[in-house]
């Protein structure tokens, strides 16, 4: 293909409901068909776990919408309380990690399974990686089913970018989507990120997306880090 022509990506989309299309990749595919195999859980429980912006909250709104979830996180938890959240029979709980009361995330452990109910946590790290005290709350992580998420590859990355520009009516070559995977932060809010700045870039200065804007326009991201 030359640097001229428009890109074209045969990566399987998914529709994330309420939310953009979630591309669907070997860094992901593990965790997207778990979430399809919903309710036909072995068990009650299960943690996505990835690094920051592999897209694993991403799946767990796609999930939430799907199973009506109530979504939660630390905060959430302490607030309400562990009962609040299992009546509604589905539960995603966001940073799961970061939940300090052991005793309410015990409880909601217990109370979803009491309710026939689901919990689908998301964390940076497998949960037998957590600093949990609590024996008991333990032993619900250990048997909970874990599914890593990776971060994005070269082609995910690329078919993301593809999809943003698209999304914006941008029109872009390989050699610039090539040159942005190559230098960027390997993450999904990087990507919106980016083609957010360039689209505001390119209607400012009205000229069309090319390699020594994305130049640019990544080493002020950088600086800005």
């Amino acid at each position: 293909m030359s640097g001229g022509e428009q890109l074209t990506f045969d990566l399987p989309h998914r529709a994330a409901l309420r939310r953009e299309n979630f591309l669907v990749a070997p860094c992901n595919l593990d965790a997207v068909t778990w979430i399809d195999r919903w309710p036909e859980w072995p068990g009650p429980a299960t943690c996505l776990h990835g690094p920051a912006g592999c897209g694993k909250s991403h799946l767990l709104e796609v999930w939430r919408v799907r199973s009506d979830a109530r979504i939660c996180n630390a905060d959430l938890l302490a607030e309400h309380g562990p009962a609040y959240f299992a009546n509604a029979g589905a539960v995603a709980l966001d940073d799961a990690e970061q939940v300090r009361d052991e005793v309410a995330l015990f409880h909601l452990f217990n109370l979803v399974k009491e309710a026939g109910g689901y919990l689908l946590l998301a964390a940076a790290t497998p949960p037998g990686r957590w600093a949990v005290e609590l024996p008991d709350l333990r032993s619900r992580l250990n048997a909970s089913t874990a599914i890593g998420v990776s971060a994005p590859d070269d082609v995910l990355l690329s078919s993301l970018l593809a999809k943003l520009f698209a999304d914006r009516q941008l029109k872009v070559t390989e050699d610039v989507i090539g040159y942005a995977v190559r230098r960027m932060e390997r993450s999904f809010d990087a990507a919106r990120r980016l083609v957010a700045a360039l689209d505001a870039l390119a209607l400012a200065e009205k000229r069309a997306v090319g390699l020594s804007m994305v130049r640019d326009t990544l080493n002020r991201m950088a600086d800005a880090a």
